[in-house]
């Protein structure tokens, strides 16, 4: 349920096509995006599943990886899996939303205090505020005792109850990423139709456009073709956290597959769930933030989505209106960051100057890393590095984190891609670079 917003912000010409036409008219290199997911695949970089569609007809599909890994078996994973979408569920219980505002059952102006007086400032806090994320509740998935509970199933009374906590700030002071407002949509959704979130979501959405693969989440069940999430390490992908999905609920509980995420973002701007004046206010942008939808750019283009992670899974959603393209990803492995798998997608789709990646990283040998090993500390965060090593593999561990491990790129920088982390080491002087996100922080050797 973790937010991934991100940008494609990125610069140049136009490359006339020279492939063969796909369905819809246009071209595609079909190759090199298989080119693309072989080394993904054979480098360990991610386990995925892809989808390309315009105007209603798949462009590409293809999913690498593994649904299930054991000790004696590996299960492929195929374009019909089925994986936790995480926050993409946002965009499903906004759809809702919005179909009980055109049904006259809400208004973008209705206060909270409507359904869940408890809930702090809930006369103050609007429909519209708890959609785009300015209604100032404390987002429930931050605090320091969630990771420890989130395999254990609550009630609607249990969640409400740890909803009341001191406001961030007052409604519509600023936006902010809250799962919060979105688990209480779901529940007013329940209110209004006097049913399951589940079950609204069946009548609603799914049954309306011919979803069959998309569903509000359980247990994982392999034989169902779900696909379990994992995290790499340093022996390989081992076995991610499962949340139990009584506690995401309409932000972030359900299953689906790439294609079928496709066919929902069509259906969403073709008229077929909403009408324009509803999708029109979901689109509108307030300080980046729309109602349920965020707005990537690529190149000169503009497209509307959605991210989702939870667990081991990371995911994404978007439409071109323009051009009438859908575009998802969804991962049960990541081991490098996805945002370039996107860039990829689209570079290759609409003929942008791109190279496929190779990966390809230096080997040190275990004698190596220790000039690298100790504990590091910074001025400018209050946070402590420990670098230890297993092997040939360097591992570091933030204070309060969990140890991950590091790529070699080159004798003396390391990278953790997922997190989109570079170490550049000055063993000379014990001191290492940390930059990730445009901040650069220095560290020294205690």
């Amino acid at each position: 349920m973790r937010k991934f917003l991100l940008l494609f912000l990125l610069a140049g010409q136009f490359i006339p096509a020279s492939f063969a036409q796909d369905g819809a008219g246009l071209t595609f290199d079909k190759a090199k995006m298989d080119s693309l997911l072989d080394v993904i695949s054979s480098k360990n970089k991610a386990m995925i599943s892809v989808a390309l569609s315009r105007d209603g007809k798949t462009v590409y599909s293809r999913a690498v990886g593994y649904s299930t890994i054991s000790a004696d078996k590996k299960t492929d994973a195929t374009i019909h899996s089925r994986y936790r979408i995480g926050s993409i569920t946002k965009v499903f219980t906004g759809v809702m939303i919005f179909q009980l505002i055109e049904e006259g059952k809400l208004k973008l102006s209705t206060p909270l205090s409507m359904y869940f007086p408890s809930v702090p400032n809930a006369t103050k806090i609007t429909i519209a505020q708890l959609l785009n994320h300015s209604s100032g509740l404390y987002n429930f998935t931050n605090d320091s005792t969630y990771s420890s509970r989130l395999s254990q199933k609550v009630t609607q009374e249990e969640l409400l109850a740890s909803f009341k906590v001191p406001v961030v700030f007052e409604p519509g002071a600023k936006h902010e990423y809250s799962n919060t407002n979105f688990v209480l949509l779901g529940f007013i959704i329940e209110k209004l139709d006097k049913k399951p979130y589940a079950l609204a979501l069946k009548s609603r959405v799914l049954n309306k456009i011919g979803l069959t693969e998309t569903y509000y989440g359980g247990k994982i069940n392999p034989l169902a073709h779900e696909v379990n999430s994992f995290k790499w390490e340093a022996e390989g992908w081992k076995p991610a956290t499962e949340t139990d999905m009584s506690i995401p609920a309409g932000a972030g509980a359900l299953v689906s597959t790439a294609t079928e995420l496709n066919k929902f973002m069509e259906a969403l701007f073709n008229g077929k769930l909403i009408n324009e004046k509803s999708l029109n206010e979901m689109k509108t942008m307030e300080d980046g933030y729309g109602k349920a939808l965020f707005s990537f750019p690529f190149y000169e283009r503009k497209s509307y989505g959605h991210n989702g992670g939870i667990d081991g899974f990371q995911s994404q959603a978007g439409y071109f209106p323009e051009d009438k393209l859908a575009f998802s990803y969804l991962s049960n492995g990541v081991n490098m960051t996805l945002n370039d798998v996107a860039i990829g997608m689209l570079s290759i789709y609409y003929h942008k100057p791109y190279q496929v990646p190779d990966f390809n990283t230096v080997t040190l040998k275990e004698a190596d890393l220790d000039k690298f090993l100790g504990i590091y500390t910074t001025t400018q965060l209050p946070i402590k590095i420990t670098f230890t090593k297993k092997g040939a593999t360097l591992l570091g561990q933030a204070t309060g984190q969990a140890a991950f491990p590091l790529e070699a790129v080159k004798e003396n920088e390391f990278k953790f891609a997922p997190a989109g982390i570079v170490l550049v080491f000055d063993p000379a002087n014990k001191q290492v670079t940390l930059k990730q996100g445009g901040g650069v922080y220095l560290f020294k050797k205690e």
